[in-house]
């Protein structure tokens, strides 16, 4: 028998099974939605156009489903799970920008269902705010990296526990401070932890052993110290471990033969020390080891053979002893080999003949002791473009076979090559840099030098190299650093660098060159050395407009005119070396508006009168905190561990000629107007200059008295005031110079006793003042003896006390005896008496 169903009734049961089925969203939540719009409205008003370059995000508008959004990505159902928003925000080059804080992060917060949020690179300042990442319970990859534009701060909370599917963790170059917490050893999902280039201090825990699914762990430029824990063995899956630029010790840790995932182990720039374990031979699959710049004894262990797949080798400057191993070079795989450097005691075998399996790109092997000739098996590396060998003692010529091909970077420094420099080797079409410094090169620069279309670091200084500089150097739009110093250079017309160079540093110093003093340099020079030589005339006024000039050296020349109609007004202006020439005039008050300088070095010249009030108000002195550098000791074209050679600054530091190093240069604060004519008194507030380290006034006409503020330049080192007319006596406040060794006050008109006490008590050079006593120089003080009069009516007084007492102890006993006779017959003459 036929059922047969009504049509309402039909109806109906459709009806009911479709609104069982879920049907999928057509639009991304509203509150998500709603979340978005808000976080782009409150980061277009917050962002000043004239500091940033912002991301319109013109996709992102009331209309349309946010899921369709650039930057966003959904579920099937239209729920948000990713947010892609890193590098929305980013400063204009050469502008300081307003700080974005870190709550304009706050609408993202509502968004629960995220899985992955990226938002690096945006210049995001201030902490995390904590209590809305904890609401972003379903992350697995959290990206808040830098790249140079955040400044994300503060400790990492406890918030970070909650991320309990968290995968990959990214917070580098930022500024979180303190240690690594507990809490992120909870994550046990984590592959990808990088906390790198931030402000960590402290050990690594024992902890890091529970992360059993990390596969990269990189803690690399912190300050982490201590010993790696043998727990580190345990992350089996590692195939990344960089922990260089920290402060970790001991020796690596055996455990370390766990790691046979381990692909890339960077532990350089650290203070490991003890022998490199013969277990890191055992790791197959390593490609990449890098433990320079280290405290590793001991021999290359023969073990690394065995690394097969060994790409990149570093373990230069460490103290590694033994003969260079052969082996090295039965590598198939081979890309960067680096060995020797500073502090090695590495030996090369010269009379070994191979042809190594490989083919470098990088090569160094500074200070091992190759002599005599080039090795000939450089000769079949031919896809070489870095070569280093400084600090050898390769004899010969220049080789043929380092002309041309893809050589980018060649340091040759340091050794006993000779001949002419080859015309060809300066038209190689691939150069950037090349270092031929400290060596044996004769005759003129080639002509054709100016054919360097792509050299940038040019380094010839301490040769024999003669004749004038060929004009056509100026046509080297790409070079930055030529230093030429110390060879027999001459001329009296430079060549013309224009304002489009891009010339950041210039060292001509040490030659013979003459004439008036150039002022054809472009305006973005930084370093300008051209001291030693034969220069004549005024400071040009011109100098003034070099607005990025750091250092200016120009001292022992024969400089002319008045210092205070010539003295550059450059504000950036660090280092001022005008030692050793013949300027007249004074030192202007407008000083102050040197406004960086750290290092004024006026000495043996011409210059009168006072010296300024003005002077105290130099902000760098005045500090007592370190102020960063602003000199680039490095550039991109110097390409792995090698940085621009800059000149020491030859200053009379501590009473003789030093080089201050140009690296430690932040360090150091001088004042030196020594061997001049400046007369009048020392100004009081020079004991403002609290940063101050060296302060010489001496040989000049300076009277008055030594300043009882003197006891306030807290790091002065060297303070000489030698040769004057100082008179006076010498302030108590000294005393509180802790840092003081070396102070002269000799070949004065002081008076009075030396101050003792701390430093004071070892100082010794107060010489030719008539009027100064003290211990120091063996001289008693008037205070310290006793009128000869008052001695001799001591002496009696204690001949008289000795007399006293003497007749006291002998007249004592013979009276008490006498007193009992007496009595006894007084005694018995009453007895008698009574009785009669």
């Amino acid at each position: 028998m036929a059922i047969t169903i009504s049509t309402p009734l039909l109806m109906s049961t459709i009806l009911f099974i479709l609104t069982c089925i879920p049907i999928p969203s057509f639009s991304c939540p509203s509150h998500q939605k709603q979340a978005l719009l808000h976080f782009k409205s409150t980061l277009t008003t917050t962002i000043s156009s004239s500091s940033y370059h912002m991301v319109q995000l013109k996709s992102w508008n009331p209309t349309s489903d946010c899921c369709s959004w650039e930057r966003v990505n959904c579920t099937e159902t239209k729920t948000i799970t990713e947010l892609h928003l890193d590098g929305l925000v980013v400063p204009l080059p050469g502008i300081d920008p307003a700080p974005v804080f870190s709550d304009i992060l706050a609408p993202l917060f509502h968004i629960r269902s995220l899985t992955l949020l990226d938002i690096s690179n945006n210049s995001l300042h201030d902490e995390i705010p904590g209590d809305g990442f904890v609401n972003l319970t379903e992350l697995v990859h959290l990206d808040l990296k830098d790249n140079h534009n955040n400044m994300l701060e503060g400790e990492l909370g406890p918030e970070f526990g909650s991320f309990q599917n968290l995968t990959t963790l990214r917070l580098s170059y930022n500024y979180f401070k303190g240690g690594i917490p507990s809490h992120l050893f909870k994550l046990k999902s984590l592959r990808v932890l990088d906390l790198s280039d931030n402000t960590l201090k402290g050990g690594l825990s024992v902890e890091v052993g529970k992360l059993l699914n990390l596969e990269s762990l990189i803690l690399s430029a912190n300050f982490l110290s201590g010993k790696l824990p043998e727990e580190i063995g345990k992350l089996t899956k590692l195939r990344e471990l960089l922990l260089q630029n920290n402060k970790f010790s001991s020796g690596v840790p055996s455990s370390t033969a766990n790691l046979k995932n381990l692909e890339t182990l960077d532990l350089s720039h650290n203070s490991f020390s003890m022998q490199i374990p013969a277990s890191i031979g055992t790791l197959p699959n390593i490609t990449a080891v890098d433990l320079s710049n280290n405290k590793f004894t001991g021999p290359i262990p023969s073990s690394m053979q065995n690394m097969s797949k060994l790409v990149i080798l570093r373990l230069h400057n460490n103290k590694l002893v033994g003969k260079i191993p052969t082996w090295l070079f039965n590598f198939t795989s081979l890309d960067t080999l680096f060995i020797g450097g500073k502090g090695n005691g590495l030996t090369w075998n010269n009379k070994a003949k191979f042809i190594p399996n490989y083919s470098l790109k990088f090569l160094s092997l500074i200070s091992c002791n190759i002599s005599g000739q080039f090795p000939e098996w450089i000769s079949s590396q031919k896809r070489l473009i870095y070569l280093d060998l400084s600090q050898n003692n390769i004899e010969g010529r220049y080789p043929d076979f380092l002309i041309g091909g893809k050589f980018q970077i060649i340091y040759l420094s340091e050794n006993k090559l000779t001949g002419l420099i080859p015309p060809l080797l300066i038209e190689s079409a691939n150069l950037l840099v090349l270092d031929l410094s400290r060596n044996n090169f004769y005759g003129e620069l080639p002509e054709n030098i100016g054919n360097a279309k792509k050299i940038g670091y040019l380094s010839l200084s301490e040769n024999n190299i003669s004749g004038q500089i060929p004009m056509s150097i100026f046509k080297i739009d790409t070079l930055i650093y030529p230093d030429l110093s110390t060879n027999r250079l001459f001329g009296d017309n430079l060549p013309l660098f224009g304002d489009k160079s891009m010339l950041h540093t210039l060292d001509l110093s040490y030659n013979n060159f003459s004439g008036n003093i150039p002022i054809n340099f472009p305006k973005g020079i930084r370093h300008l050395y051209l001291c030693g030589n034969k220069f004549s005339g005024n400071l040009p006024w011109y100098w003034t407009r070099l607005v990025d000039l750091r250092v200016l050296d120009f001292h022992g020349n024969n400089i002319t005119g008045k210092l205070q109609d010539t003295l550059p007004q450059n504000q950036a202006l660090e280092a001022l070396i005008l030692r050793n020439n013949s300027l007249e005039g004074y030192i202007p008050s407008n000083i102050y508006n040197l406004t960086s300088l750290r290092i004024l070095d006026l000495s043996c010249n011409n210059l009168t009168r006072s010296l300024p009030q003005e002077m105290t108000n130099l902000p760098i002195m005045m500090e007592t905190h370190q102020i960063p550098t602003l000199f680039p000791t490095s550039h991109s074209i110097l390409a792995i561990d090698r940085d621009f050679t800059y000149r020491d600054l030859v200053v009379t530091w501590k009473k003789s000629f030093q080089g201050l190093a140009f690296h430690n240069f932040d360090t150091y604060t001088l004042l030196d107007v020594s061997h001049n004519k400046i007369s009048g008194e020392i100004p009081s507030s020079l004991g403002n200059l609290k940063a101050l380290k060296l302060f010489n006034i001496s040989h000049n006409r300076i009277s008055g008295h030594i300043p009882v503020s003197f006891g306030d330049l807290q790091n002065i080192e060297s303070l000489d005031l030698s040769h004057n007319e100082i008179s006076g006596s010498i302030p108590q406040s000294l005393v509180k110079l802790k840092q003081v060794s070396v102070l002269d006050l000799s070949n004065n008109r002081l008076t009075g006793k030396i101050p003792v006490g701390s430093q004071m008590d070892t100082m010794t050079e107060f010489g030719n003042n008539a009027g100064l006593c003290g211990m120091q120089i063996g001289v008693t003080c008037p205070e310290d003896i006793r009128p000869s009069k008052e001695k001799e009516k001591d002496d009696e007084d204690g001949k008289n006390s000795w007399f006293l007492w003497e007749g006291t102890w002998v007249g004592f006993p013979f009276g008490f005896f006498s007193s009992i006779v007496i009595m006894g017959y007084f005694l018995d003459f009453l007895r008698l008496f009574k009785l009669w």
